[in-house]
């Protein structure tokens, strides 16, 4: 192993040496939002681009829409990993499937779309071939079509390596969402000596802990309301129930020590029309109460690149 990792290194200094550019991990934040029908965050959905190659983590709502607003054809990003299958987490699974698969400058997928989630993800898929089944064998006969393009390949997966290959390697690890949940899953993400992990949706997770320390950086939810709901709403503290503090948030960066902490699938929680909901500011100075390190309040195409040093970008910012 001591040999491998000397070889893997001088063949990462020889490719600098041609290239004359360190390999990286840029990640990008397609959608930070929850089950809210927000415009301006969509659905969760993280994209990691590392050696070449497209990972997408979660398909909520508007994946296809930030990836194409990115410049990014939808049929070059053919591996799904699911951290779990709550609708806000899937449902843009078909856009992006068959979307991706048209022959249009936007899709153009030759190659199969590969998915990799908890319990039910393979059922989830051969139904969601049935559903489509019209438009699939429709399109089919259209010219110029690769068949393969379409194919779907699903399974599975539990804690531990769950892709290697091409000097990228992905870990999944379980996570606390819920009593009744035992399937829930964060992401590790390794490659070129740098690693990103992605919490999922979790209360705080002893277990996350364990698999992102020595993460560069650390995606992780937070979910936040406002004291007078929370004692007047069942409902909100049964959904602060699943999900993480601010201030549990800052406990788990404070172990971690993750270069850069990430927030994403950011919940303001709302459940009463007579109780304004928390705002964006109230997240940070709440986590700095057990943090005093680097946090980032995650935005919809933020990108953040890793490598010697961290650079994060607001799309917003960029267009200016």
């Amino acid at each position: 192993m001591k040999y491998c990792s000397q070889i893997l290194m001088m063949f990462s200094i020889l490719l600098v040496s041609i290239t004359g550019k360190a390999q990286t991990i840029k990640v990008t934040l397609l959608g930070t939002g929850t089950p809210l029908p927000s415009i301006e965050r969509f659905g969760p959905a993280t994209l990691i681009e590392a050696g070449g190659q497209y990972f997408l983590f979660d398909c909520g709502r508007g994946a296809s829409q930030r990836l194409w607003q990115n410049k990014i054809q939808l049929g070059k990003v053919n591996r799904l990993f699911l951290t779990h299958l709550h609708s806000d987490h899937i449902v843009g699974i078909p856009d992006l499937w068959l979307t991706g698969w048209l022959p249009a400058s936007f899709g153009k997928r030759s190659s199969p779309f590969y998915v990799s989630g908890p319990a039910g993800t393979s059922s989830m898929m051969e139904l969601l071939q049935q559903a489509y089944a019209w438009d699939i064998n429709t399109r089919k006969q259209e010219k110029n079509k690769p068949d393969s393009g379409i194919l779907v390949f699903a399974n599975d997966i539990r804690e531990g390596i769950v892709y290697d290959q091409g000097g990228v390697k992905i870990t999944a690890f379980t996570v606390n969402h819920a009593d009744f949940i035992d399937s829930a899953l964060g992401f590790r993400f390794d490659y070129a000596g740098y690693s990103v992990v992605i919490s999922g949706d979790t209360r705080y997770s002893e277990n996350l802990i364990k698999f992102a320390r020595g993460t560069d950086v650390l995606i992780h939810e937070v979910a936040i309301a406002r004291p007078e709901l929370i004692q007047k709403s069942a409902v909100a503290r049964q959904i602060l129930g699943y999900h993480t503090s601010p201030e549990e948030a800052g406990k788990i960066f404070s172990i971690v020590k993750p270069r850069l902490a990430i927030y994403s699938h950011i919940a303001l929680v709302l459940t009463d029309p007579t109780i304004a909901p928390p705002t964006i500011d109230d997240v940070l100075p709440r986590t700095k109460l057990n943090y005093s390190g680097t946090v980032e309040i995650g935005e919809d195409l933020m990108t953040i690149e890793i490598a010697d040093k961290i650079t994060v970008k607001r799309f917003l910012n960029d267009k200016k």
